[in-house]
């Protein structure tokens, strides 16, 4: 599976199989939080084989089973963390899904087990994902249109338009999707920009929505094309 195949491929799913994570499948894991974390300056953790977290009130709320195995969303506070923890966690859903893995973001249906993950003095627990093979697939969603949530249009250029559509895929909080696209066209000093903007929600997330959905649209764009405004 090609990361352009997790990005349609990829749905939240919240039950489990009674099934420990492969071996090799963890250590995959596991590098690749340990490139990431040094990248995005985060402290990201998977943990595995532990019930706990996700036994309380809330997580049968949200209906969560057998979630044992999930990845610990942290990083030191700063005004851009929410955003780094989307951008850098969405990097670990879709290779979880590309390695036959499921998926859920999830903001406040967890419970913190203390000596389940290690904290340093200026660190915070920003979210976690559960991961594991799911008991199914899932189904999609309705989405917004692309011209909802962007300025795409005849004269934007194609890059543009798949970048947009890949970013309308990416999980958002109750799928609130408050994200705005806008196309800037080169000048004569600068190359075609890209401003992205969050929108504003009772429901919050909205900052650690745009860094899974700025993830989303690089890899649909291709990050060639354009730079960040």
């Amino acid at each position: 599976m090609t990361v352009q195949e997790a990005i349609k491929a990829r749905h939240s799913i919240r039950a489990y199989k009674e099934q420990p994570l492969e071996e090799a499948v963890a250590k995959v894991l596991i590098d690749k939080i340990a490139e990431l974390n040094q990248e995005g300056k985060l402290h990201m953790q998977l943990i595995q084989n532990e019930p706990k977290a996700f036994q309380g009130k809330l997580a049968k709320y949200g209906s969560f089973r057998n979630v044992t195995s999930y990845i610990v969303m942290a990083g030191a506070k700063a005004d851009d963390l929410d955003e780094r923890i989307g951008y850098y966690g969405e990097q670990l859903v879709l290779l979880a899904q590309m390695l036959g893995l499921n998926t859920c973001w999830v903001g406040l249906s967890y419970s913190k087990v203390p000596g389940t993950y290690v904290l340093e003095e200026s660190e915070v627990i920003k979210a976690y994902i559960s991961i594991g093979y799911g008991d199914s697939q899932g189904r999609a969603h309705k989405i917004k249109t692309v011209e909802q949530v962007s300025n795409a249009s005849d004269s934007t250029p194609s890059w543009f338009r798949k970048g947009v559509e890949a970013a309308l895929l990416a999980p958002t909080a109750v799928n609130q999707q408050k994200f705005f696209f806008e196309y800037l066209p080169a000048t004569d000093d600068k190359p075609a920009r890209v401003l992205a903007k969050r929108n504003f929600s009772i429901i919050g997330f909205t900052q650690m929505d745009l860094g899974i959905v700025k993830c989303h649209f690089e890899i649909g764009a291709g990050k060639d094309n354009f730079v960040w405004a």
